[in-house]
């Protein structure tokens, strides 16, 4: 039941002219992996209040992550195809700027279950993501985050060592 009247009080972002979002994100792995992540969202969703987190946006996100490792002579590489729920909620102002935190459980595809001298177990991953954010401008058309990924086969396999990356990203609005 409260799922449902929390799905009543859904309702798009419709504040401004701005709808979808892309981002590009640097992404540094353990040792020698990193890699470049490319993220679209279509719209973002207001939750007119959530029991617990108070005023909180949600959206939805599909990206692509293309992962190396090694020397640049002998570079192993992976790609990704993700898509995640996000939750976002603006939590404070620093220099008449909003920020906010994030968070997100989604699921991705490998194209090498095998990367970075590790057996990944699955092709099937969770992408999980806990992420600070601050808008550049006061609609937060342009942002600059901060987030932790990890991607884990959640156990789905015998071996699962997941891979973590912390990543620069930049997004705008159009």
């Amino acid at each position: 039941m409260l799922f449902v009247s929390m799905l009543g009080q859904v309702q798009a972002d419709t504040g401004t002219e701005h709808i979808s979002q892309v981002s590009v994100e640097y992404l540094k792995g353990a040792g020698r992996v990193q890699g470049l992540r490319l993220a679209y969202r279509p719209s973002e969703y207001h939750f007119a209040t959530l029991p617990i987190l108070g005023d909180a946006n949600l959206y939805w996100e599909a990206s692509t992550n293309f992962w190396q490792y090694g020397q640049p002579s002998k570079y192993q590489s992976n790609v990704v195809l993700a898509l995640s729920p996000v939750l976002k909620k603006q939590f404070a102002n620093w220099s008449g700027k909003p920020v906010f935190w994030e968070l997100g459980v989604g699921v991705s595809v490998l194209t090498k279950r095998e990367f970075a001298g590790k057996d990944l177990g699955s092709y099937f991953q969770f992408e999980d993501r806990l992420g600070l954010l601050i808008g550049l401008d006061q609609q937060s058309s342009k942002m600059l985050a901060i987030r932790y990924m990890h991607y884990s086969n959640a156990g789905l396999s015998n071996r699962n060592p997941g891979m973590d990356f912390l990543n620069i990203a930049y997004s705008w609005r159009f």
